[in-house]
């Protein structure tokens, strides 16, 4: 059997080699606004987003709370914990930036394209992912900036909770409530051009990238991180995600769910969004001296999330469309 590399996860490496060789177009003192446009591409991001929520959907997943508190549980409590656990042995300031850096992946929100396109191929429960994927992102607005919080007070970092909330509400609740408003007008359209603004959405998330390399390759950011080091952390999000992912499906059997729902849990509750990732970083470690070095477990996960997922979701798939055939 022969595995696709994600085009997405290409497209994250050329990026990145594109900062390091030309780091020129994204440093503050660039002629070209990429702080802007990403800004300006943000809002749209969820705008659109708005725009394609299915409120008939959403409602049809809200009465299986059991799946529902897994998910949610897995995602911002199970996630931080396992993290939390290595802190007691953090010794050096490299390990502690390293350590946060995990701890900022763990408390983010899952994805919603992603986790409902592989529930869905993995013939799940869509309309639970759906919900799930939704309302992750709305609780990681409140709970993502408390957990990073802790540890950035403690350090001595000026951070502003209201004006994190403030910048958050703005950039993604306040496109979103517009899109739902505007949905009369515009859904059919978000809809039919799914596809086209799933592009958009990956082209902004490859422009902050751009933006966050090209100043830390500029700044010689990475000059102190070697490949024994990534090799490292690349293991430790691998053994994380597995972690999760069997810690969930162990608790989702013992709760007696159905396939359906054993597959939205470990589906849903083991993704770590993108797109919130680059947002929340803008805002939360806008005014520290945190590096790149932030997005890099990030990147790590969202590679090897996309990779064993959907390998595990086409093999479901086909066991699930085989035993219809039955």
């Amino acid at each position: 059997m022969a595995f696709k590399i994600d085009r997405f996860v290409l497209a994250i490496i050329a990026t990145i080699v594109f900062a390091y060789f030309f780091p020129q177009f994204g440093i503050p003192s660039s002629p070209i606004p990429i702080a802007a446009i990403s800004a300006v591409g943000f809002f749209l991001i969820f705008f659109f987003y708005g725009l394609k929520l299915s409120p008939t959907q959403i409602k049809s997943g809200l009465f299986n709370w059991k799946l529902h508190i897994l998910v949610q549980l897995s995602t911002f409590v199970l996630f931080p914990l396992i993290i939390l656990l290595v802190h007691p042995f953090i010794r050096t300031e490299e390990q502690q930036e390293f350590w946060m850096a995990l701890l900022f992946m763990a408390a983010l929100p899952s994805t919603v394209s992603s986790s409902v396109v592989m529930v869905s191929l993995a013939r799940g429960n869509v309309p639970a992912a759906i919900f799930n994927a939704s309302i992750s992102g709305i609780i990681g607005i409140l709970v993502t900036p408390l957990w990073v919080g802790l540890f950035l007070e403690k350090s001595g970092t000026d951070f502003d909770y209201s004006t994190i909330y403030i910048n958050l509400i703005v950039g993604i609740i306040l496109p979103v409530i517009l899109g739902l408003a505007l949905q009369r007008y515009g859904h059919s359209f978000a809809v039919k051009y799914s596809k086209q603004l799933s592009t958009f959405d990956k082209s902004v998330i490859l422009l902050i990238i751009y933006k966050s390399f090209s100043e830390s390759f500029y700044n010689h950011v990475f000059s102190s991180i070697n490949w024994i080091d990534l090799g490292i952390l690349f293991l430790i999000v691998i053994a994380v995600f597995y972690l999760v992912f069997y810690l969930i499906g162990f608790i989702a059997s013992k709760l007696k769910f159905n396939r359906e729902d054993i597959i939205t849990a470990q589906f849903c509750g083991t993704k770590k969004s993108l797109v919130h990732g680059t947002i929340f970083y803008k805002i939360l470690f806008k005014n520290t001296a945190a590096s790149s070095v932030i997005l890099l477990p990030l990147m790590l996960f969202h590679a090897t999330q996309i990779f064993i997922i959907s390998i595990i979701a086409s093999r479901l798939g086909k066991e699930a469309d085989a035993a219809i055939k039955i």
